[in-house]
């Protein structure tokens, strides 16, 4: 992704050559969005208290009118990274304690921020932020690979997502080894030094070799391993596949090519490998559990106009001809839930267009059912390398051009440093023009899953909204309206007024009839239930 070790080059060069470069309350009710509270101001009449029910209706089942600046779902996710240390843990030797807190503040500054996703990475090179019993401990936990840190972090890590109605991705990188070129400074345990033949020396790193169907297989041992064993939500790779252009070297993988090519041509061997992991891990994932969701945040550009004439109308580099990953046809294949293509550059920018690309890649999911959101720049904003950048209105732009395009469900902010920094006060911008209300996760049907029954047993005492449990719920969604609520009350976020991530109760803020849904981990979500609040 933009984690590894190009993260410093020019933009230009970068695009050029080919590399991109790449407070709120923990209580069981939230809310988001500046607007909150100007949006939830009491009616001057007085209302008549309502029956708790059911609508007769679902919004889905109606041909509603919904407002585009209004989604009811809307991915809104960002990037934790750990090579490095880039976000978390700020640095290496930090204690349990401190870690834990230095999470916990990424995780408010998310839910400040009106998002409901987070991209953890857990694998940032053959390494693992949890105890593995194939890979060992990160060394950038501890400073030293191999390294017990003294607690197991992962469930932690989804814990403190899921409590705040975060969606839990673990982030992988598939063939990063180690950012040491000398496999015998390893740990002895590690799988490049037990398996050596799997391993290329390239440009001072070490990458296992797509080519190598022990290599697949052990890539998909690792991530099932954390599936079975974890909470997670989704499965997520990055864009590093075949090493990035750099210095020049070749790829030594001419072995491999010769035993496993069958005369294909090395570019169509290369991206055949890379599909085939792609596939294998999709298949392993919804085969250990079937809701668990499966992406890739690809380069941005998979293929120039000039290179293919359904390519886009960019000159960037070619993540299909250069990186050999062939997003299209993981798209087509089916073998993905979603992609992230990684759109960091602004509108205008000849050689990669953002009002280019956007549209590109909505074109590409069309009909598919593979969900598309956009990989966004949050660390670019404010560069002086680049005049758009410079202007707090590119990044709010992105997402007003997004609303063309029903296909882009979403965005993904890289990095999570910069939720706390807000660079040029684009993330307050954020908040007021698209997440003033929130927003429930788009259903990927695939995944399956079943709304919860509708709530029961609704009291009102006071300002305290009480239900109880529904079998089933992850969670509730509470809406609010002006007298009685229409058959469409629910169809977009206009009466969305709090998600409710754990526990059954919910704090009114004004006066209304407030409508009440259960939802599923998967946000499936039931009919409503309604009470009236009248507040003094």
């Amino acid at each position: 992704m933009r984690t590894g070790h190009r993260e410093k080059r020019p933009i230009k060069a970068a695009l050029l050559a080919a590399a991109a470069l790449a407070v709120a309350s923990t209580s069981a009710a939230y809310f988001l969005g500046p607007n909150a509270a100007a949006d939830q101001q009491a009616a001057d009449d007085a209302r008549t208290p309502l029956k708790t029910g059911v609508q007769g209706a679902t919004a889905a089942a109606l041909k509603c009118d919904v407002n585009s600046k209004r989604p009811k779902r809307q991915l809104r996710g960002v990037w934790i990274a750990t090579v490095k240390n880039i976000d978390w843990p700020s640095r290496t030797g930090l204690s349990r304690e401190r870690q834990q807190a230095e999470y916990r503040k990424i995780m408010d500054n998310a839910v400040k921020r009106g998002l409901n996703a987070v991209f953890v990475q857990v694998r940032p090179a053959s390494d693992a932020f949890y105890k593995s019993p194939y890979e060992p401990w990160s060394q950038y936990l501890t400073g030293t690979a191999g390294k017990d840190p003294g607690w197991d972090p992962l469930p932690f890590l989804v814990a403190e997502a899921h409590k705040r109605g975060l969606e839990f991705h673990a982030w992988f990188n598939p063939y990063r080894a180690a950012y040491d070129a000398s496999v015998n400074k390893l740990p002895a345990d590690h799988p490049a030094r037990k398996n050596p033949g799997w391993v290329v020396k390239h440009e001072n790193l070490l990458y296992y070799n797509p080519g190598l169907p022990d290599v697949r297989d052990h890539v998909t041992k690792v991530v099932t391993d954390v599936v079975n064993r974890y909470d997670v939500d989704g499965v997520h790779f990055d864009d590093y596949f075949y090493p990035y252009p750099g210095g020049g070297a070749k790829f030594a993988d001419q072995a491999a090519f010769k035993k496993y090519g069958k005369g294909e041509k090395l570019a169509d061997w290369r991206r055949d490998n890379v599909n085939k992991l792609i596939a294998q891990v999709d298949e392993s994932v919804h085969t250990a559990k079937p809701y668990v969701k499966f992406g890739v945040s690809p380069f941005g550009i998979w293929r120039n106009v000039a290179e293919d004439p359904s390519g886009s109308r960019t000159s960037g580099m070619s993540a299909y001809d250069q990186i050999y990953a062939d997003a299209r046809a993981w798209i087509k294949e089916g073998t993905v839930d979603y992609v992230i293509p990684q759109l960091y550059w602004p509108r205008g920018l000849k050689v990669a267009d953002y009002s280019v690309l956007a549209p590109w890649w909505a074109k590409e999911v069309k009909g598919t059912g593979v969900h598309l959101y956009i990989g966004q720049a949050l660390y670019r904003v404010g560069a002086t390398d680049t005049p758009a950048w410079t202007r707090p209105g590119e990044l709010p732009a992105h997402l007003t051009l997004n609303r063309k395009y029903k296909q882009i469900r979403g965005d993904v902010y890289f990095s999570a440093k910069q939720l706390a920094t807000n660079p040029l006060g684009v993330l307050d911008r954020l908040g007021k023009e698209h997440y003033a209300r929130p927003a429930l996760l788009p259903l990927i049907k695939e995944r399956g899953g079943a709304a919860p029954p509708t709530p029961s047993g609704l009291k009102a005492a006071g300002a305290t909204v009480t239900w109880n449990a529904s079998e089933g719920a992850r969670g509730y969604a509470v809406y609010r309206v002006d007298g009685q609520p229409g058959e469409c009350a629910t169809a977009d976020a206009g009466n969305l007024v709090a998600l409710v991530p754990t526990g059954e109760s919910f704090t009114a803020k004004a006066s209304g009839t407030y409508l009440v849904t259960s939802l599923d981990r998967l946000q499936n979500e039931s009919k409503p239930a309604q009470i009236a609040v009248k507040l003094r």
